[in-house]
């Protein structure tokens, strides 16, 4: 019994341990286009589904872009375009998004 709750404790210890992939901007550019089309577009807003300002990605935080890509992606935040966005991504995209609009000023 000891043995299983040592390789239990183990194994979740190696989890929380777990490194996001490092970002990579220059990887990003050939992945900004279909973030471009809303977040590019200055004083842009939506209609769907609600009418709201969409917002600037440039110069935000990078680990902030990057966990707001997840949370679109398991439906912890709502939005239905982004959410199939962000489940076109893998976690390597999302690294480096965030990494490319962290670097970036628009």
């Amino acid at each position: 019994m000891k043995t299983i709750l040592g390789l239990i404790a183990f194994a979740l210890a190696g989890a929380a341990l777990a490194q996001p992939p490092a970002g990579n901007a220059e990887a990003a550019k050939a992945k900004t286009s279909m973030c471009e089309g809303c977040h590019a577009v200055p004083g842009y807003r939506t209609a769907y589904p609600h009418v709201y300002q969409v917002p600037k990605l440039g110069g935000q935080q990078a680990v902030y872009l990057a966990n707001a890509l997840q949370a679109y992606k398991t439906g912890a935040r709502s939005h239905p375009t982004m959410r199939a966005i962000a489940e076109s991504l893998s976690e390597q995209d999302m690294a480096d998004l965030a990494a490319y609009y962290s670097t970036v000023q628009n």
